[in-house]
């Protein structure tokens, strides 16, 4: 019985030493070991990812990032972290995590080449195309639809340059309008502002869903782009960081908890109104949850 006392001693002292070796060569981790906390980057609207109900925080991708920090606090022996939550825009976010002001974003950052030269990105955990939502009476659908018409978009957003994109390449002269919001060109549109609004499209089912009358509104089926992936952001050149985040995020998808968080949000009435948005989970998305390492960029 002594020698296996021993043993295990042993393999506490080796697997604190080698948390600390992980800490030490994070910048990330060591400044979070330092002050004893972690700062979230949040949305205050981004149904059902991140988003204020009663002033807190809430939504899919808070729920997951709270399951990646109870991992780390085992993992690395950061016992009782404390999660300081900090809003960032489409505008700021690429700046406050560059500058450590967020340690990670769970938001709808997604993940493209261009931003990986400024921020590094987690295994998916969402995938969305880009479309845009019109009045329901107007009967727009195709890209066709958008010509000679005043479209909206947010500003700091990929859906800016797709909108460009498309408008350069088709000819379409389309008046892109800039919001600072989401809720912001939705309203656009509602009031007739705007023609429509290019977004991705479960921020726009999350929108429409929440409208007085959603039948009101049409999303198309056209699409702008492919299906691309949400990712949570953290801080350049901290490879440690990020493969511990990847770490934990495997074995939450490898295990139930994924599906149960899936389930939750999107299948189930969302805080505080209960609606619901009554989305299966895609193949694609439930390929990369059995195998997250196909999905390196």
């Amino acid at each position: 019985m002594k020698w296996l006392v021993a043993l295990l001693m042993m393999s506490a002292m080796w697997q604190g030493a080698a948390a600390s070796e992980e800490i030490a060569s994070s910048p990330t981790l060591s400044r979070i070991a330092s002050a004893g906390e972690i700062a979230i980057g949040h949305r205050t609207s981004e149904v059902p990812f991140s988003y204020l109900v009663n002033d807190q925080p809430t939504g899919y991708a808070i729920e997951l990032c709270r399951n990646v920090i109870e991992g780390l606090e085992a993992t690395l022996g950061l016992s009782d972290l404390k999660i300081t939550y900090v809003p960032v825009t489409p505008a700021n976010r690429f700046i406050l995590v560059r500058n450590g002001d967020v340690d990670i974003e769970c938001g709808v950052t997604t993940n493209t080449p261009e931003r990986r030269r400024q921020a590094a990105f987690s295994y998916p955990h969402f995938l969305t195309a880009t479309r845009y939502v019109s009045l329901a009476d107007q009967h727009m659908d195709s890209l066709q639809d958008l010509a000679g018409r005043s479209v909206v978009s947010t500003t700091g957003t990929i859906n800016i340059a797709q909108l460009n994109e498309l408008n350069r390449t088709e000819g379409l002269n389309i008046s892109v309008m800039l919001s600072r919001n989401h809720e912001e060109a939705f309203e656009m549109v509602a009031s007739g502002q705007a023609s429509a609004f290019v977004m991705d499209e479960i921020l726009l089912a999350g929108l429409v869903s929440s409208a007085a009358d959603p039948a009101a509104f049409h999303i198309s089926q056209a699409t702008l782009s492919s299906a691309e992936p949400y990712g949570l952001m953290m801080p350049p050149d901290d490879p440690v960081f990020v493969e511990l985040v990847n770490e934990e995020l495997r074995n939450i998808y490898q295990s139930d908890t994924i599906h149960t968080l899936y389930e939750k949000w999107f299948l189930q009435p969302l805080p505080p109104d209960n609606r619901v948005l009554n989305l299966p989970l895609a193949p694609a998305l439930a390929a990369i949850f059995a195998n997250p390492e196909q999905y390196i960029e």
